[in-house]
């Protein structure tokens, strides 16, 4: 099942059809370990929606309220390779090598959803930067209890450059305006994604393909629970977080964004995450 944050609700789809539930808080309505349940419940006793859930979709916000979306690093080999490339002139390429072997895994903090777009929306590249990419990744819907309640799909945007120069200049190169995107709505399962879940990311411009990469999750070093649970450690939520996990499709050192391109992340079965850089 899915959840989707609406501008007048919350929309809940099945297999089958949709229901539009009002005057619900969005973080309140998220934060629940029992969340399946609770969506379960909602299918079997209200009303569906008539006509096209598509419609109401046009009023879709990102699925987040006063959550923090938090970020991982270096849980794929292949962003471990990139970032000791892009790093090894600045002498910080052995530093990513031993995060990807480490027992305590890369965390930082991302974005506020001040900085965030959802699915539709612009994403931005900073001025002082010239090497510049999207990052796609599987997202973690987390409660304040830590419990993975379900998933969505985030794009990282990420200054290659700027991290580059300096590993510690990271959060320059990962936390600006519209530095983020997390949509299109919460994929809520019954059972964990399996490791086959493929992550697919196409970039075009000017309409044509610039960019297409796959990975499945389960060439991710860390455990998502794993990931859950660093974080939680001496940190608390009270409405819950997003966690990003890492990025498995890293573009070439010949490619970076411009301004018009339009980003498509695609995992299912959580849907599509369509972005456009400004």
């Amino acid at each position: 099942m899915k959840a989707y944050n609406l501008k007048n609700g919350i929309l809940i789809e099945d297999d089958t059809s949709a229901y539009l539930v009002k005057d619900q808080d969005w973080d309140s309505f998220i934060n629940d370990d029992n969340l399946y349940d609770k969506l379960k419940d909602i299918t079997q006793t209200a009303e569906p929606v008539s006509g096209s859930a598509d419609t109401l979709k046009k009023d879709l916000l990102p699925p987040i309220g006063s959550q923090e979306i938090w970020a991982s690093g270096v849980t794929y080999s292949n962003s471990k390779l990139a970032r000791q490339a892009e790093s090894a002139e600045a002498g910080g390429g052995e530093f990513y090598a031993r995060v990807y072997a480490a027992e305590r895994p890369e965390i930082f903090f991302k974005a506020t959803p001040a900085r965030t777009v959802g699915s539709g929306g612009k994403v931005r590249i900073r001025k002082d930067s010239t090497w510049d990419v999207p990052e796609p990744e599987l997202t973690l819907a987390l409660t304040s209890s830590g419990k993975i309640v379900g998933y969505t799909i985030g794009n990282d945007m990420s200054s290659r450059s700027i991290e580059g120069e300096n590993p510690l200049y990271l959060p320059q190169a990962k936390t600006y305006d519209g530095c983020a995107s997390v949509g299109p709505g919460i994929f809520v399962p019954e059972k964990p994604l399996s490791n086959e879940t493929e992550i697919e990311m196409e970039i075009l411009r000017s309409g044509k393909q610039e960019f297409h990469g796959t990975v499945e999750i389960g060439q991710m070093k860390r455990e998502l629970d794993e990931l859950a649970d660093w974080l939680f450690r001496e940190l608390s939520f009270p409405n819950g977080c997003l966690l990003m996990t890492g990025t498995g499709i890293v573009p070439g050192d010949g490619f970076t964004l411009q301004s018009g391109d339009e980003i498509r992340i695609t995992i299912e079965p959580i849907g599509t995450l369509v972005n456009f850089v400004s």
